[in-house]
């Protein structure tokens, strides 16, 4: 497993991160047993995976991280978990929960997780168009949790649907660099645009850059890749001869490189501002691979300049 600071928190974290939510939530919505439950986070631990991003929202992942992790090291393991369950609505901050709430949230994370201390706290999909009432709500509470030794460091989630150009994630680290440590960003292979300005700023500013999203629906299913960029090809986004019509990225699967979902991994980790890059699933085989393809070298310099070349000033969001 190979290891980055996150940022200037201090803290080390392993470049392959464990996200619980998603479509598996910790295989809540397959079935597994607690027994494997159990077993596919201490297998992420024998692997090498130290830092865990969880939320209220995903069902008992919290839960199930503190009976999973329980006799394991406090400090050999990170917990990212965010606040409130949901995205606050754009157009409905005015009914979010008062200052109060946060330190209630803290603490019942807490005790789901049986730890004293979060390690990233992290607000659920900040969003640029209620940025400035969230941090005069919430930032005097931050404080306190901090001081108190609850929260470690603080940061936030982008809302990657509503946000595809990442103003949330500029806006926050350019107005208030100091009260930021970590952030979450969507960033993979057909959605560069944090390249342009996010993920340069966050590395001027020794923000921590967890990334999520970096294999979706588009990726990992060959005939959605391939509808995709027949769309981009017949709308003139890219030239019709950039890339074959049928496997439009088999081109990357070559050498150390054995699948498109391992290039998209070895993709979302080449910028340098990138600490950790999640996978979720409820399988260790699958885990496993993705912890492999973290491990080995990075993707050569000919295919990076090729990918960005192509895809990297494209204008059009993909969602998944």
């Amino acid at each position: 497993m190979k290891y980055r600071q996150l940022g200037n928190t201090g803290i080390e974290v392993s470049l392959s991160g464990f996200g619980t939510g998603g479509a598996r939530q910790l295989g809540q919505k397959e079935g597994l047993t607690a027994r494997e439950q159990d077993s596919l986070i201490r297998g992420a631990i024998d692997a090498g995976i130290t830092l865990f991003d969880s939320s209220a929202g995903y069902g008992n992942a919290e839960e199930i991280l503190g009976r999973a992790l329980t006799g394991v090291p406090r400090d050999a393991y990170v917990i990212v978990t965010k606040w409130p369950q949901e995205n606050f609505a754009p157009d409905g901050f005015e009914i979010a929960q008062e200052p109060g709430d946060l330190t209630k949230g803290v603490d019942d994370a807490l005790r789901r997780f049986k730890t004293d201390y979060i390690d990233v706290m992290q607000f659920h999909g900040l969003h640029v168009s209620y940025y400035d009432e969230l941090v005069a709500r919430y930032a005097p509470v931050m404080a306190e949790l901090k001081q108190s030794g609850k929260v470690r460091h603080w940061g936030f989630s982008e809302w990657a649907r509503q946000d595809p150009w990442h103003e949330a994630v500029v806006h926050a680290l350019t107005k208030h660099p100091e009260l930021w440590e970590v952030v979450m960003i969507k960033h993979n292979m057909l959605s560069q645009s944090g390249t342009h300005v996010a993920l340069p700023l966050a590395e001027r500013t020794g923000t921590g850059v967890i990334v999520m999203a970096a294999i979706r629906t588009y990726i990992s299913n060959e005939s959605r890749l391939r509808e995709l960029f027949a769309g981009w090809k017949r709308d003139g986004v890219i030239r019709a001869d950039s890339v074959p019509d049928d496997g439009p990225l088999d081109w990357l699967v070559h050498d150390e490189v054995d699948s498109i979902a391992s290039a998209a991994y070895k993709f979302a980790a080449s910028n340098r501002a990138v600490s950790t890059v999640l996978s979720g699933t409820s399988n260790l085989a699958h885990l496993k691979s993705n912890v492999a393809a973290l491990e080995g070298p990075l993707l050569p310099e000919a295919d990076m300049e090729r990918l960005v070349g192509l895809l990297g000033s494209i204008e059009a969001e993909v969602a998944e």
